[in-house]
């Protein structure tokens, strides 16, 4: 990171490199109430008001590169006082240039269950661990290294080869812990019954138990893609793979996600990925952290402490409803306050048992060494500290995408930092 402007200290305000978040007067961002410790992304990274305009800036030409209906709403939310302050162009994010092949990364700066590095290093390692096709290491493309330099969502970009989605997103809710907690609680001083009810929804989510969910039905996904050719033996593998394990899915119709999302993945259809060959595909997880309170109908105290009734999975198969996720942030609870509107981490498909020691890869922000951002760091979490997340979010959905066979994008072990 740059020095930071001391000046602007009060203004730090919260955002990340993937956020369409808001722009907010000079005042601190402190994540109050809800997420982890308390603490907010914008104050983890040192985030100031001029790095949230860069990061919007970003966001909007990132977006476009999606498709049309893509792009978030970009109105300010309720509470939100525009900055005075010239909006950056965020022509300042730079493609980090490309490693040799034969280069070696060096350790990784680990403390606590993060491991941290420069976008450099990473690209190395990916080269060494991460880029093998048929086996053979590939130096990152142009193309990649342009992906990757988005930040947080750009090492799930560069991982999975398209854009992430998030549509085939799994998680897991205690509706009796939820129930009892608003039947048997009540608001802490000073906490609005919004405040409260928001409180208790989320603690009621389980990341373990929602990781652990999208890792088993990507599990069923593998074995019914093996030996498939076409989609329609995939897909009656699938079912027969369902039912041998009494699958709650099972019951989903044929326009589920669950049946159409190997066939709306990009890869999928490419003549260097599956060429619609099912075989030649694999099932593999990322995460996405971000607010519920995201219906630009719903209340003010809705946006700024959450909403208890969405984005819960279906309680039998645990598939959650992403199609009211446009990527809008937590309002501000109090003028100044801000948050980021989402994290990524990608898992990919290894094999550690225990969740607890798998490794989530993520970062801070775009790649901006020369601007008011800094260079981007690239971090390799455990997913105790993965999961715990921020006050800036109150859902984390575990999502599954397909990725072809014959890439390492996601390999059965990683190791965290380098040995």
């Amino acid at each position: 990171m740059h020095k930071r402007r001391f000046s602007l200290a009060l203004t730090t305000v919260a955002a990340l490199m993937c956020t369409t978040a808001v722009m907010p007067s000079a005042a601190s961002a402190v994540g109050r109430g809800l997420g982890g410790s308390g603490e907010s992304y914008a104050e983890r990274h040192d985030l100031t008001v001029e790095d949230v305009r860069d990061i919007n800036a970003l966001n909007e030409r990132a977006l476009d590169l999606v498709g049309p209906g893509s792009k978030p709403p970009g109105a300010l939310p309720p509470g939100a006082v525009e900055s005075l302050r010239p909006s950056a162009s965020a022509d300042d994010r730079v493609t980090p240039p490309a490693e040799p092949l034969e280069s070696l990364p060096d350790a990784y700066r680990a403390y606590g269950g993060r491991a941290t590095t420069e976008v450099g290093n990473y690209i190395r390692k990916w080269q060494q661990l991460y880029g093998h096709r048929d086996g053979k290491a590939r130096q990152m493309t142009q193309a990649q290294r342009e992906q990757l330099s988005y930040g947080c969502v750009g090492i799930t970009w560069v991982n999975s080869g398209s854009y992430p989605t998030n549509k085939l997103a799994f998680a897991s809710f205690d509706q009796g812990k939820y129930d009892r907690g608003v039947r048997n609680g009540s608001p802490r001083p000073g906490e609005t019954r919004a405040e409260f009810e928001g409180r208790i929804a989320k603690g009621s989510f389980d990341e373990t138990k929602g990781f652990e969910r999208a890792r088993d039905v990507a599990s069923v996904l593998n074995k019914a893609l093996e030996g498939s050719h076409d989609v329609g033996a995939y897909v009656n593998n699938l079912k027969a793979e369902l039912a041998r394990s009494n699958d709650p899915l099972l019951q989903e119709d044929e326009g589920s996600l669950i049946y159409s999302a190997l066939g709306t993945t990009p890869s999928f259809k490419t003549r260097d990925g599956g060429n619609y060959d099912p075989s030649r595909m694999k099932a593999v997880v990322h995460s996405k952290h971000f607010w519920s309170g995201q219906d630009p109908r719903s209340s003010a105290d809705t946006r700024k402490y959450g909403d208890p009734e969405a984005f819960r999975p279906d309680q039998g198969t645990g598939l959650v409803d992403m199609s009211g996720d446009r990527n809008v942030s937590r309002a501000p609870a109090k003028p100044g306050e801000g948050y980021v509107n989402f994290d990524y981490g990608w898992f990919g498909d290894q094999t550690e048992a225990d969740p607890r020691k798998t490794v989530w890869t993520h970062a801070n922000h775009y790649h901006s060494p020369g601007g008011a951002m800094g260079p981007m760091k690239v971090y390799e979490s455990t997913f105790p500290s993965w999961s715990a997340g921020y006050a800036d979010f109150d859902r984390g959905a575990y999502v599954i995408t397909f990725i072809p066979k014959d890439w390492n994008t996601a390999p059965a072990k990683v190791t965290q930092g380098w040995p």
